[in-house]
């Protein structure tokens, strides 16, 4: 195993992991809420904020697919190490890591299934840029309206479509995150 694998976790892994946890679980509870969070530091390609997300979100039971540079030696390694979750296809991934492109065509992923829909994959999609402006969202959590730089819309409009179905998405930029849970609706403005 590479040095580079075993470090870039949390220092103070109960108190870092608690304030990413609750971050990550405030961003999909609040679609269109860009939050920051701190306490990781992967090897690249992957953001902080990832690399937050895959520690907290992560374990050996929730099998992860890396797409495009996200599949690199640095990267499985530090997952393997640091919460051990193994690194499978995306047809079996619970989590899925990459860029918009590379996480593409979303057909791949698992959507759940009518009797466990939460049985669905996750993607934690990287971003050159992340803030609470462009495709308007409603639903859930969001009190009349919120905004978010989405890489499409029709992507996710077809995603609401098909609920209880569906993929949910963390977009990640630099030390921020927001969620975008499959039961938002997004518009384009």
């Amino acid at each position: 195993m590479r040095a580079e694998a075993l470090s870039g976790g949390f220092a103070e892994a109960s108190v870092e992991a608690a304030r990413a946890f609750r971050a990550v679980m405030r961003a999909m509870a609040r679609p269109g809420t860009v939050e920051r969070v701190a306490g990781a530091a992967p090897p690249a390609p992957l953001s902080v904020a990832a690399g937050v997300a895959v520690l907290v979100l992560c374990d050996p039971t929730t099998p992860v697919h890396l797409a495009g540079a996200h599949d690199c030696a640095a990267l499985r390694g530090w997952i393997g190490f640091h919460t051990g979750a193994p690194v499978v296809a995306r047809g079996e991934a619970m989590f899925a890591l990459g860029t918009w492109e590379a996480l593409a065509p979303l057909e791949g992923y698992a959507p759940g299934t009518p009797d466990y829909p939460d049985r669905s994959a996750t993607l934690i999609v990287e971003m050159a840029r992340l803030e609470a402006a462009g495709a308007r969202l409603t639903g859930p959590g969001i009190r009349e309206a919120a905004a978010l730089s989405l890489p499409e819309v029709a992507a996710f409009e077809d995603n609401a479509a098909r609920f209880p179905l569906g993929l949910d998405f963390l977009f990640c930029c630099g030390d921020r995150l927001a969620g975008l849970p499959r039961t938002t609706r997004v518009e384009a403005i």
